[in-house]
């Protein structure tokens, strides 16, 4: 990924009404609209689109060509890798038993959300676990443990209900454990519960 810190001379868009910290990195072509709030230790990667009211913490990454939908809070210790989707609402967290009485910022867990991953709107992220590759999950669903790349997850707690291509494409498993998507025309192979293309 390459980032630009500097706001002068800056090679992407911010709207006056947001906040962009100094020290945030923004790559090129990435746009940011209204009441963001970037923090300084942040780092945004090429060509994303940031939504209204989002926020980004201090050390999180977001990879090229992420979409954040409106309302999403990226907190401490979150990675979201290139070409992500985080639709409307979308929440993070980054610590398992917080209190208000207690500091426990020395042990913010990771997240990371491998490329091509789909977040739908509402959905909520415990932290500490990891979204893989072209993932789908579902609006509203509470995701509480690790994601296999290419699987749709649904509901609360969120449970795999299939597998999905990269074109976002349900997969159907016949002989051979062979899918094809009816988008692109791909071939999956499902080999001892893992996806992916086949060769």
């Amino acid at each position: 990924m390459n980032y630009f810190g500097s706001m002068e001379n800056k090679d992407f868009f911010v709207h006056p009404s947001s906040v962009i910290d100094e020290g945030a990195q923004i790559g090129k072509g990435t746009k940011i609209w209204h009441f963001c709030h970037l923090m300084p230790g942040c780092k945004v990667g090429e060509r994303c689109n940031i939504g209204q009211n989002v926020y980004i913490d201090n050390n999180t990454m977001i990879g090229n060509g992420v979409k954040i939908q409106n309302n999403v809070s990226v907190y401490n210790g979150v990675v979201i890798e290139d070409d992500v989707f985080l639709g409307p609402s979308v929440v993070f967290t980054n610590v398992i038993n917080p209190r208000s009485y207690i500091e426990r910022k020395n042990e913010f867990k990771k997240t990371i959300v491998y490329t091509g991953a789909t977040i739908g709107a509402n959905a909520t992220i415990l932290c500490g676990i990891e979204i893989g590759a072209y993932a789908m999950i579902g609006a509203g669903a509470v995701v509480t443990k690790n994601v296999a790349a290419y699987a749709l997850m649904k509901g609360n707690p969120a449970k795999q209900n299939g597998w999905i291509s990269k074109a976002g494409i349900k997969l159907v498993f016949g002989n051979g454990n062979i899918a094809v998507c009816s988008s692109t025309g791909q071939i999956y192979k499902l080999e001892n519960g893992i996806v992916d293309l086949a060769q």
